[in-house]
């Protein structure tokens, strides 16, 4: 259920989602307003305003939280994608002291993992085409260790920093991949969610019994809320969306592959 609900969410862009979340507050704030305008007006003070303030600072708590929460693990990608590149950077430097044809050949399959790693973070944005990726990544992984070993049984004098090197870049490349995979968990949208109507339903409520209609308060609060929600399910959203993981640092390392 909750793998299912997970995979449901992720496959929704982040612009679907929170305009999802902007038509579930405007239709909750119409219906507290309908329903506002139906009921009796109360005498003196509302005591039920103290329950949209409370509902009002709950929702700013979620939105913070949850952008925190996005925001964490967005730089966990960021730290992840450098680490990787530094640990084939360091492959590849350790590969150039070997011999002919070792070096060669071993420097071309670093390369085209290089080349491959650049891919999954610019194109690839669905579960499918992830795993065929992932799978490329470990075929390669067991070329570079078939290489190693081979240079190992030649008696190269670097077998020690070719090893280590060897497992930097595996190890990196697992820490990548549980990187991209943390994501919020969906309980917590259905919350933030559940965080926003509540609200509106209530401002609804008192704006109609009150019959005074704040369009424009409401307006505002609507795109704000929705403004936020974007940006943080795009942040949640590592192989799509308008912020992504600077890659620089793999561009660089590419280019200078090719000299």
């Amino acid at each position: 259920m909750e793998n299912m609900m997970d995979s449901v969410i992720g496959r929704l862009d982040a612009w679907l989602t929170a305009l999802l979340f902007a038509v579930a507050i405007l239709t909750f704030w119409s219906i507290g307003s309908w329903w506002g305008r139906r009921s009796r007006p109360q005498p003196g003070e509302d005591p039920g305003i103290k329950f949209t303030d409370a509902s009002m600072a709950l929702l700013g708590l979620l939105l913070a939280f949850t952008f925190s929460m996005a925001l964490g693990r967005h730089d966990q990608r960021r730290q992840a994608a450098v680490a990787e590149s530094n640990a084939i950077g360091d492959f590849y430097t350790c590969a150039s002291l070997l011999k002919e044809p070792s070096r060669s050949r071993l420097q071309a399959v670093l390369r085209d993992y290089a080349r491959q790693k650049l891919d999954m973070a610019h194109k690839l944005a669905w579960e499918t085409d992830q795993e065929q990726a992932i799978q490329h990544c470990q075929e390669m992984h067991a070329r570079m260790t078939d290489m190693v070993a081979e240079a190992i049984e030649r008696g190269t004098a670097i077998a020690v920093p070719l090893t280590n090197t060897l497992n930097n870049v595996t190890s990196s490349h697992a820490a990548y991949l549980a990187a991209n995979h943390e994501r919020l968990p969906w309980i917590i949208v259905v919350l933030l969610l559940l965080g926003s109507v509540v609200p509106a339903f209530l401002m609804g409520l008192h704006q109609g019994a009150s019959h005074k209609a704040n369009l424009s308060g409401t307006i505002s609060f609507v795109v704000l809320v929705t403004l936020v929600v974007f940006v943080t399910l795009d942040l949640n959203q590592p192989a799509r969306g308008f912020i992504r993981v600077n890659q620089e640092s793999l561009e660089r390392l590419i280019q200078s592959m090719a000299k």
